[in-house]
């Protein structure tokens, strides 16, 4: 799993990557997005960034890209609205 989160000044293009990154997972947060990862998946975020956004980006603008293992996934905690999200579903 990927946690990418941003803090981009213009509006416009962090409306943008926004959107480009709901693509590939969910928000969980105003500026963070939950991505299942995969090493295509990965490149595809980064080769966008670093050919469309890096030119974008102000001096105070950042992205940062966390690769969670899948037994620290298992270990975090989760409060409020996300911690009914991460459940698997049945339906009979």
């Amino acid at each position: 799993m990927l946690l990418v989160s941003y803090d981009i000044t213009n509006d416009k293009t962090r409306t943008a990557f926004s959107k480009f990154l709901k693509k590939f997972g969910r928000r969980v947060q105003y500026s963070v997005y939950e991505i299942q990862n995969s090493p295509r998946v990965l490149r595809n975020i980064i080769t966008v960034l670093e050919h469309t956004y890096r030119k974008k980006f102000g001096g105070a603008d950042s992205v940062i890209i966390f690769q969670v293992c899948e037994g620290c996934r298992k270990r975090t905690l989760r409060f409020g609205y996300p911690s009914t999200e991460s459940g698997d579903i049945v339906c009979v």
